[in-house]
Parts: C-alpha cells; structure tokens; sequence
C-alpha cells in the first residue's frame, strides 16, 4: 500500500479534498473552494472521490469532473464533456478530444456560476441516462 493509499485510508475524501485546498493556501485553493461550492449547488448528492493518487473526483452516476491544480492553474476536466451543451463557451481546454472537455481556470479569472451549474447538471443528466439504458439483448 502506498504512502498516499496509508494517509487516505483515516480520512474520507471530502476531508481530503479539504485539506488539498486548504493546502495550496493561494488563489488556486480558493478557485477550487468556489468551484466544489459551486458543484455542490447544483447537485447536492453529488459524491466525493479521491482518485489516481491525489486528484478531487466529483460523481453522480458516473463520473461528472475532476478537479486538478496547477501552477498556473485549476483544470476541472469533465469526463463526457464534449456531450454537453455549452452556450456560455465556459469550456476553454481539451476541445479537441471526442469524450471529454475542460475548464482552465487561471489567477484573476472567474468562471460564471451559473453557466458552470448548467454543465453540472447536464453531465449528472447524461450520466443517469447512460445508466438507465436498458442493457442490448445478446443475438440468439
């Protein structure tokens, strides 16, 4: 078991992701702050992860975004990002995947919350109805 696996096997991810932020004791910190305050408005089951090592999952059916730091800035990388609509053109990285989409968020830049809780609702939707499809029949 690693170090990181040993350190988060005592506390949940939201404590983890807590500290994360309260860690970066910057700008980055408190942009990572709004935009989980922000995720949670719009979907107040969403679920908690700690993933890969060290990275803030949010999850709702599904995985919904992840939430990395950077030095020069916050990425929240939608998984199926690039199925969402986006009118407020709030998605600046990643466009030329097929699947997913993201956020770069940089020092001195806010996202609109209400555009960014648009998405998140979106990609909850999308995720509830990719598991409501009823499983194909196998052919006989």
């Amino acid at each position: 078991m690693s170090a990181d696996q040993n350190a988060s096997a005592d506390r949940s991810a939201s404590e983890l992701i807590s500290e994360e932020i309260a860690g970066l004791g910057d700008w980055r910190g408190e942009t990572l702050d709004r935009m989980r305050r922000l995720l949670q408005e719009a979907d107040p089951e969403v679920v908690e992860e700690w993933k890969w090592g060290g990275t803030p999952v949010w999850e709702h059916d599904g995985i919904i975004c992840t939430g990395e730091t950077y030095k020069k800035a916050v990425k929240l990388t939608f998984a199926k990002g690039a199925s969402l609509d986006d009118p407020a053109h709030i998605f600046n990285s990643s466009l030329d995947g097929h699947t997913r989409r993201a956020i770069d968020i940089h020092e001195g830049e806010e996202v609109a919350g209400d555009a960014f809780k648009v998405l998140i609702q979106q990609a909850v939707a999308l995720n509830g109805a990719k598991k409501a499809k009823p499983p194909k029949k196998a052919k006989t």
